[in-house]
């Protein structure tokens, strides 16, 4: 596969079972690769606000991949209007694709998704190439999880703002918001549609197939959230990742301003000021390495 430059990073070009050409950044790792990272992008989120992350990470070892969904950024189509695409493409086909592209050797490959790239988890049809995953912001998506006034908000927008902005565009304007990239109808449709229960598709009587789908993964998870996540408190948290009944599970509160590095909310995960919680994401990874290199010795 050709790759260019790309500011601290490698450009190239992932492409999906189905055939679709995705963008993606590989920042290979400074000095010995101890690991690999893939990081799953939150919905309407260009791999670029995760370079700093990835930077940090290689420069500790950590080859990193970060990628743009269907859609979205470097694999935007020239017009969103009339492209035909289904949320979970994202995982099925391309967070799957760039699992594969990684995934060589026995060299141990992670995950770290934020929001949605903590569902994409336990749709990907190579989960089981994962040594881990550490999920940022994870969260059932139901405005009845949020606080007030949030919750209010959220409601209006899907349910009256939304709907005639995504009718006149054809396309959810997500940018017109200030919410983040303009996305699909496909995306669009299925989001709104799970947002309304409580546990997202798991309550959907048209994906009762999820449960098993989810039940499947055995990966190890760290489900960080912050208490100050309107999109994704710990209960919103707590309200979908229990579909990942048969993997070991850890949930961590995270409490920024009592930690002393301010707030977070749903995005400030991957700003700079979150280092701390990148270390944490390090050091679990390193752990898990080392403990699977000792059983494997034995």
């Amino acid at each position: 596969m050709n790759t260019v430059a790309a500011a601290s990073g490698q450009a190239l070009t992932l492409v999906a079972q189905d055939g679709y050409r995705l963008g993606a950044v590989l920042y290979p790792a400074n000095g010995k690769e101890t690991a690999r990272i893939v990081v799953g992008s939150a919905t309407g989120v260009p791999q670029g606000f995760y370079r700093r992350f990835a930077e940090f990470a290689n420069a500790h070892g950590y080859t990193v991949l970060t990628m743009d969904y269907r859609g979205v950024g470097a694999s935007r189509p020239a017009s969103l209007k009339g492209f035909e695409m289904r949320f979970l493409d994202w995982a099925t086909q391309d967070l799957a694709a760039a699992v594969e592209h990684l995934a060589e050797g026995d060299t141990p490959l992670y995950l770290v998704g934020h929001s949605f790239g903590g569902h994409a988890l336990g749709l990907l049809p190579n989960h089981q190439r994962l040594a881990g995953a550490y999920l940022f912001g994870v969260g059932a998506g139901w405005h009845g999880w949020m606080p007030q006034p949030e919750r209010t908000r959220i409601w209006l927008a899907w349910n009256v703002l939304l709907p005639m902005l995504t009718h006149w565009k054809g396309y959810m304007p997500w940018k017109l918001l200030g919410a983040g990239e303009d996305l699909p109808m496909g995306v669009y449709r299925d989001w709104r549609r799970w947002c309304r229960f409580p546990h997202y598709f798991f309550d959907d009587p048209a994906m009762s197939h999820m449960a098993d789908v989810y039940a499947r993964v055995r990966t190890p998870i760290v489900a960080a959230n912050a208490v100050d996540d309107l999109w994704a408190l710990p209960r919103s948290r707590d309200a979908f990742i229990g579909g990942y009944r048969h993997a070991p599970l850890q949930r961590r509160d995270v409490d920024a301003k009592k930690e002393g590095y301010g707030s977070l909310g749903h995005m400030g995960y991957f700003r700079q000021h979150a280092q701390p919680l990148w270390e944490e994401a390090l050091a679990w990874f390193k752990a898990r390495s080392a403990s699977t290199a000792e059983h494997g010795a034995a």
